[in-house]
């Protein structure tokens, strides 16, 4: 298997066995494991593609240990560059046609209302173009802050999958979607606070469940004479009063 990343190139030979399936969030731990301090939105498009070429988790963990910093670094690099270029081309697309609609030239003095010749023109210019390169901005935003809150959904989800209480596993989901968190580290302290919540919601279930399928021992109920409610009931019961197939006293 080869695989290549613009200018990196490595190669990995995995055999045919078969194992567990991998999931995305497997490959993006074993990257930031590896490479902590290079950018999340790199490696998380780096962990897709290596994806793209494996089978399972050990193929990617092969071609994970074979990755260098440098070639990371390079392929994150690209990655950004192809980023920021779509912007900048946003950006002078919208300023040639904002200069073509509108006639505009660098020597060209427009007298507005109020004074301001060139400089009012600069200054149209200037809010035009951050103006209609807006919508690009916030598409970008809003792809990566989506990508962010899956990957996070799909972690919690991950762990939630062990809970056997459904009700604290629905209420978790629903508090999930209300809140926000300020980074990735802030997100990995609630999800290990979760985690442990998991474990305890988990003994509270099992600990219910016995108690319900288990019941009392029939004698154990006593009164306060110290003779169980079970054996005082059966007593009442023989008593000539209280027993209705007794014959009547002579």
């Amino acid at each position: 298997m080869c695989i290549t990343i613009k200018h990196a190139k490595f190669a990995v030979i995995c055999k045919p066995i078969t194992s567990q399936k991998m999931t995305l969030q497997e490959i993006i731990a074993l990257l930031t494991t590896k490479f902590s301090g290079a950018r999340q939105d790199g490696l998380k498009h780096l962990a897709r593609a290596i994806m793209l070429q494996c089978a399972n988790i050990e193929e990617a963990r092969a071609i994970v240990d074979k990755l260098t910093d440098a070639q990371v670094s390079e392929f994150i690099k690209d990655y950004r560059s192809d980023v920021d270029k779509e912007v900048s081309d946003g950006v002078k697309t919208s300023e040639t046609n904002l200069r073509k609609k509108y006639d505009f030239k660098e020597k060209t003095t427009v007298t507005e209302p109020g004074g301001g010749g060139g400089d009012n023109i600069a200054e149209i210019v200037k809010n035009a173009v951050d103006a209609a390169v807006k919508p690009y901005v916030d598409r970008i935003a809003s792809m990566e802050a989506a990508n962010v809150t899956k990957s996070r959904l799909d972690r919690l989800n991950e762990a939630l999958a062990s809970c056997k209480d459904e009700t604290f596993k629905a209420q978790t989901l629903k508090d999930f979607a209300r809140m926000k968190f300020d980074d990735d580290s802030s997100f990995d302290e609630y999800l290990t606070d979760k985690t442990a919540d998991i474990a305890t919601a988990n003994q509270s279930f099992a600990d219910n469940n016995m108690g319900r399928s288990g019941g009392s021992p029939l004698f154990t109920n006593k009164s306060e004479s110290g003779v169980s409610q079970a054996v005082a009931d059966y007593v009442a019961s023989k008593k000539p009063e209280n027993n209705q197939f007794a014959g009547k006293e002579i």
